[in-house]
């Protein structure tokens, strides 16, 4: 079901397809229009910024798209921690999303039995109890022992998540190498959190449960990785 939602990806999208479209049933106005623009200084100014602007903007997601497809493959090679990031709870149980990252978390735990997890989502206004908790029960049922997972249930971000489970490293006097499991799309930016405050990340991927979904996905990264990218210049 797609109804409902609601974000800046499906925005985006639309707002592009429909100016693609106003292009189309009216390029010989438009063109027009710009001609009679080209004829002063001001019209030459905003046409060149437009143009630029346009082109930047074609660059800058394109190196952003490589960027993320990049970090999806940087896998671990060892055992390490790993941090399950949070997402939406429905009741008491995982939404489809993070369903998917709970079982790829899963697959990592079984096949490295020394880590440990940290699972890491606090309790949102809409949901009856908190995401890590939910994480911890579902992981539980699936046959993870619970000494092996560590509840961080007071994050509202990812921010949050990845700084309050490197506290919780600390505490456990765990090295801060981490194993990240979260949707493939949501690496990049993950470890770009991660880097600024001192954990070397890998990815733990999970599988995206609604494919036709991925434009979006992608076009909400993007604006989340320069809003990233401002702040780490600020």
């Amino acid at each position: 079901v797609l109804g409902g939602i609601v974000n800046l990806g499906n925005i985006f999208g639309i707002s592009v397809s429909v100016l693609l479209i106003a292009i189309t049933f009216f390029h010989k106005k438009l063109k027009h229009f710009l001609s009679l623009l080209w004829e002063h200084t001001m019209g030459k100014v905003l046409i060149i910024a437009a143009a630029a602007a346009v082109i930047f903007g074609i660059v800058f997601v394109s190196a952003i798209t490589g960027l993320m497809i990049k970090a999806q493959c940087n896998t671990p090679d060892e055992p390490e921690t790993l941090i399950v990031l949070g997402c939406k709870v429905r009741g008491e149980r995982p939404s489809r999303m993070l369903k998917a990252r709970l079982d790829a978390a899963y697959d990592y735990l079984e096949e490295n039995s020394g880590a440990i997890c940290i699972v890491s989502g606090g309790k949102g206004s809409d949901e009856l109890i908190s995401e890590a908790q939910a994480m911890k029960a579902y992981l539980i049922e699936k046959g993870i022992d619970s000494d092996r997972i560590i509840m961080e249930d007071k994050s509202t971000n990812t921010y949050e998540n990845l700084s309050n489970s490197m506290k919780l490293m600390d505490e456990l006097g765990l090295e801060h190498k981490a194993a990240i499991a979260t949707d493939g799309f949501h690496q990049y930016r993950a470890g770009l959190i991660a880097e600024r405050i001192g954990i070397e990340a890998d990815a733990v991927n999970a599988r995206i449960a609604r494919k036709i979904l991925i434009p979006t996905y992608y076009v909400r990264e993007w604006f989340g990785i320069a809003r990233e990218y401002v702040r780490g210049v600020i």
